[in-house]
């Protein structure tokens, strides 16, 4: 997406959750922070966050924890048993036990809020969310994380699922390549970006 020298300055870059519940995420949520990206690729760099997201959630199975790692940056998932997925993306030196309490504080506060027949297979639908965009920015600093969320401590015993690369949870037989180029909410120019930001092989994170 962008070096990782220019977005140094932030931790915590999205969040958002999906319905999971059918074949297609539906993206019932989100919030990013790109300030820290170069004005002329925050377009790409918030596109590729969404493709990301949407791509991991549907790779994510109920009752499942994941950190995927690309490069610099981390995506972190969890997927509800009602069918509803949370991710949050950041960069790789953000503790990985963190996300996954905020994804449970998120999930949790959600579905309190939004019972499953509000939201599992209906296209924008109307919902009370919790507040991500004070989540957001709450949660750039760890150390100060660490204090609001109180540690959790049934994580402890929480198996996360790491994966060093984007394409280590994918299906057997897809391609990283194909998906991007296949990919409806893509524009051509979030599209070349890809391919030539994998052309020179910088340190982008190709999301």
């Amino acid at each position: 997406m962008a070096s990782s020298s220019s977005a140094s300055t932030t931790a915590v870059y999205h969040i958002a959750i999906y319905d999971t519940s059918t074949q297609t995420p539906n993206k019932l949520a989100a919030v990013s922070n790109l300030n820290s990206f170069g004005r002329f690729t925050r377009g790409s760099v918030g596109e590729f966050m969404n493709f990301t997201a949407s791509t991991i959630a549907s790779r994510t199975a109920a009752g499942v924890r994941q950190s995927v790692q690309e490069q610099s940056y981390m995506v972190h998932a969890y997927t509800r048993p009602e069918g509803c997925t949370g991710i949050i993306i950041t960069n790789a030196e953000y503790p990985t036990r963190i996300p996954h309490e905020l994804l449970n504080r998120v999930l949790d506060e959600f579905i309190t809020a939004n019972p499953k027949s509000k939201w599992a297979g209906v296209q924008e639908p109307e919902l009370s969310l919790p507040n991500l965009e004070e989540y957001l920015s709450k949660y750039q600093d760890p150390t100060q994380a660490d204090n609001i969320s109180k540690i959790q401590r049934e994580l402890d015993e929480t198996k996360i699922v790491l994966h060093k690369t984007i394409e280590s949870v994918l299906d057997r037989g897809e391609r990283l390549d194909t998906l991007v180029q296949r990919s409806d909410n893509l524009s051509a120019a979030s599209k070349m970006f890809y391919t030539s930001a994998k052309k020179q092989n910088s340190c982008c994170v190709l999301m």
